[in-house]
């Protein structure tokens, strides 16, 4: 059955979907972007206009007359609650998480701590800040190889590596302080990766979870290339779960949305290691691109790409 949204937002508002942006990210954000604003001149909105996230956007945004902003960045800047500030001091309403939330899920130590805090399952890890002069084996005192190496503070799984020893550690350590000095070490669990969106249909008032993607690459795990090149990442949709933990991990997914105080969209990852779901982060801004996760969970519960960006559109009135 096909899943319509209703417009709460007049066709004529001026809006500015913002991509690009000075992330890593950057031209997934532009893919999104461009595949966003067709969708919104399909549905209506045609004074819809892509505003390239930069150093100038400030005073476009400020002369363009925009009531409404399309976030469809990725990264640094577009989703850790920069640009949400900056649109609030605007007084320009947007898509999508405010500045807490959005700040806190960009932070993978800090999610890690909430999500904890509410009860949720997640995978022994430490956060270290790096400097050459780190105590390596200090550091990782407890926990057990092989481990995931993780900038903080980075998305599109950039600056990953997988360590099996001290020595594949300090050269992946120098590889994720490129992107950030705070690194996130996790044990590596060999398990089902799976991810949730989380949705807000403001008008019925609810928050669902989409039916539950998993994903088999080709890659050692669901890293950069596998996310965006095709052909290097099977889809399973929907997960191959039996239906109790398939309901545990969508209730699991929305109480994680709700502890982090997002709003309006989510993404939550989840590895399943022994049959027992633990989170590992939440994106706050899921691509909208061709081979991006949100929209193919959506189709497949009857949200069309151009009604999810209409559902993801109406959370613009969220306060």
């Amino acid at each position: 059955m096909e899943y319509t949204v209703k417009g709460l937002i007049d066709k004529n508002a001026k809006i500015a979907v913002l991509c690009g942006g000075m992330s890593n990210e950057r031209d997934v954000s532009l893919r999104s972007g461009k595949n966003v604003l067709k969708a919104l001149h399909n549905l209506g909105y045609k004074n819809a206009e892509i505003v390239d996230a930069d150093k100038s956007s400030l005073k476009r945004l400020q002369e363009g007359g925009f009531e409404y902003a399309y976030n469809t960045l990725h990264g640094k800047y577009g989703e850790d609650g920069c640009i949400q500030g900056v649109l609030e001091i605007l007084d320009i309403k947007y898509t999508g998480c405010k500045v807490k939330s959005s700040a806190i899920c960009m932070d993978k130590e800090m999610t890690k701590n909430v999500l904890a805090s509410a009860g949720l399952n997640i995978i022994k890890s430490v956060c270290i800040r790096y400097d050459e002069g780190l105590d390596v084996e200090k550091a990782t005192k407890g926990l057990n190889f092989p481990l995931m190496v993780k900038p903080s503070a980075e998305g599109s799984s950039i600056g990953m590596s997988k360590a099996d020893n001290i020595d594949e550690l300090k050269k992946a350590l120098e590889v994720a302080q490129k992107s950030d000095k705070k690194i996130l070490l996790e044990e590596y669990l060999q398990g089902t990766s799976i991810t949730v969106g989380v949705l807000e249909d403001i008008e019925g008032g609810k928050i669902f979870a989409t039916p539950i993607l998993e994903f088999r690459t080709k890659t050692l795990w669901y890293d950069f290339e596998a996310k965006y090149t095709e052909g290097l990442t099977e889809f399973i949709l929907p997960a191959n779960l039996d239906e109790k933990l398939t309901e545990e991990i969508q209730n699991m997914a929305i109480k994680a949305h709700k502890a982090c105080d997002c709003t309006g969209v989510s993404r939550v990852d989840f590895l399943i290691y022994n049959n027992i779901p633990y989170v590992l982060e939440i994106n706050t801004n899921p691509g909208m691109t061709d081979l991006s996760d949100l929209p193919a969970q959506a189709k497949a519960m009857g949200i069309n790409y151009d009604n999810l960006v209409q559902l993801v559109l109406n959370t613009a009135l969220i306060d």
